[in-house]
């Protein structure tokens, strides 16, 4: 009998111990339901689309429109203002080269040795003439001149006057490849030497043949127009005269401009020649600040909403001292073959006058734009 209640505890003992280890393990059971929810909550919803601060779609022409907040915007520094009015020349593109001027300089030499020794001639001339006079007057009088001497005398003025006119027909033949080569303006400096054919063949001034497009014709070339190098540089070159032939490759209407020497343009140098034509029209001034550059093209930014803007390409044909542009606005149709088109678009529909510029932040936004898309492309 003195075993029945230490049996009794043992067994309640055993039973207290078989409870707390089964809420134990049902605490256990609970808790990792409990963590396993919230780690399939967790990752489905690390598996939804990160919705970024700036948000970039498609409008309904193509292009991407960027959904920027308030906040953003200050952070930016974006500002935004209507562009000024300003008046647009259209320009028509055309091709031009640098000449190199050694023939020029050799025909020059040419006509100078001509001359040289046509004077000496004449000069040679002069004297045997009045020798020969003197001869026949003292033959004529008897005064101890014998016949002799007289033919003489003759003979030499004979062979002067012959060498005067060769010296004469070799300077109208320089002269006259002067013309056939260059064309009467260029000729006319070569003969006489005025300083156009000076300034050129000391490389005070260099001569640019500029060609236009094949088909294309201008009514007047314009006196004054400009090129751009290689390197960017915008050069002033001013007319001479149509040229007396055509670049062979392009085959169009050719006319001949000089450039200051001191400038980036170099005998042999291709470049790009900017021909006004028509009058100028309505345009709009772009300031440098609003002005950013993708793949070798210019840019700006307009708002199109309180928190939306679009990027827009512009023409860089008319290029302003600080570094904007002018543009054609809207509504103003450009001449056909005018400057103002892109390989992949055309971008002379004109710019709206009245519609808000990104003045400054355009860069800003440029970059916004792009790590939005490469975001929304990685998730």
């Amino acid at each position: 009998m003195s075993g029945g209640p230490s049996a009794r505890m043992t067994s309640a003992r055993a039973f207290v111990i078989a409870a707390i280890v089964a809420a134990g393990v049902g605490a256990l059971l609970i808790w990792g339901f409990l963590e396993g929810r919230g780690e399939a909550t967790a990752e489905a919803q690390s598996e939804q689309p990160i919705k970024p601060a700036v948000e970039v779609s498609r409008g309904n022409t193509g292009t991407a429109v960027i959904t920027l907040p308030p906040d953003l915007q200050k952070q930016a520094d974006i500002h935004v203002r209507q562009p000024n009015a300003a008046p647009y020349q259209p320009l028509l593109q055309a091709y031009g080269s640098v000449l190199d001027l050694q023939p020029f300089t050799d025909l020059r030499n040419t006509i100078a040795n001509a001359k040289a020794q046509l004077a000496i001639a004449e000069a040679k001339l002069a004297a045997s003439k009045a020798a020969f006079q003197r001869a026949q007057v003292l033959h004529k009088n008897g005064q101890n001149f014998s016949t002799a001497q007289l033919q003489a005398a003759e003979a030499t003025y004979q062979s002067d006057l012959a060498t005067v006119q060769a010296g004469q027909v070799q300077t109208q033949n320089a002269a006259a490849n002067a013309y056939q080569a260059w064309g009467p303006v260029l000729g006319q400096s070569l003969v006489e030497g005025t300083a156009l054919a000076s300034d050129l063949v000391q490389h005070r001034r260099v001569l640019i043949q500029v060609t236009l497009p094949l088909g294309k014709s201008l009514p007047q070339p314009p006196q004054t127009a400009s090129i751009e190098t290689s390197t960017g540089q915008r050069v002033k070159i001013a007319f001479v005269s149509p040229a007396t032939r055509t670049d062979p490759q392009i085959q169009g209407v050719s006319f001949f401009y000089t450039a200051d020497a001191e400038s980036d343009a170099l005998p042999g140098m291709n470049v790009i020649a900017l021909l006004p034509v028509g009058k100028p029209m309505p345009g709009v001034g772009i300031p440098a600040s609003a002005v950013v550059w993708l793949q070798g093209r210019a840019w700006v930014y307009l708002q199109t909403a309180a928190n939306t803007f679009t990027r827009r390409e512009i023409p860089t044909s008319e290029p302003q001292p600080d570094g904007g542009y002018v543009v054609p606005a809207s509504g103003s149709q450009p001449p056909p073959a005018t400057v103002a088109s892109t390989p992949d678009g055309d971008v002379t529909q004109g710019f709206p006058p009245d519609a808000p510029l990104v003045l400054t932040g355009a860069q800003t936004l440029l970059s916004q734009e792009f790590s939005a898309q490469i975001q929304v492309g990685g998730d």
